[in-house]
């Protein structure tokens, strides 16, 4: 995979890697201990190539910056690949993931994205350009995006399908 070059603000050189990446949620949680309350940050991140390769991380650290970067560091080892028909999924799905429940359906080019913030943010990194999409139940970010990588974990191409089928 081709790496692209980005200048930084002190006129460096780094390297930019081939994922684009989303702050879907940054939280601040505590936990009690002996002597009050300790703060921590959690952060919620989707990484995307929009070809069809997307990562989800969800860390804590002391800081935003700290947990946003160790979310985008587990979200690269947590990458799903999508089997994409004509910038859309293949095939209509319904997915539970504990409370969230999830309706996805393949939309005609020209559609766009038709989705709400959480899932509208994963369908762009994902590169899916036309999608109908429906959340159920819960409104946590959290269960929501998770629901949506059962979703893709499961979507099967049509090749995939006609071999199952023999």
């Amino acid at each position: 995979m081709e790496k692209r070059r980005r200048r930084n603000s002190d006129g460096g050189d780094r390297e930019r890697s081939e994922f684009d990446q989303k702050v879907v949620e940054v939280k601040r949680v505590t936990r009690v201990v002996a002597g009050g309350k300790r703060m921590r940050f959690r952060a919620l991140v989707v990484i995307g190539d929009h070809k069809g390769r997307v990562g989800l991380g969800l860390r804590k650290g002391s800081d935003v910056s700290e947990s946003v970067n160790k979310a985008v560091n587990a979200a690269k080892k947590n990458l799903v690949t999508l089997p994409l028909v004509n910038e859309t999924i293949p095939h209509e799905m319904k997915v539970k993931y504990k409370s969230s429940v999830l309706m996805l359906k393949p939309a005609r080019p020209g559609t766009g994205v038709i989705a709400g913030g959480a899932v509208r943010s994963v369908m762009e990194l994902a590169g899916v350009k036309n999608v109908v999409s429906k959340m159920l139940g819960s409104n946590n970010k959290v269960n929501n995006i998770k629901a949506i990588f059962s979703a893709f974990k499961q979507m099967r191409s049509k090749e995939q399908l006609a071999k199952m089928r023999k």
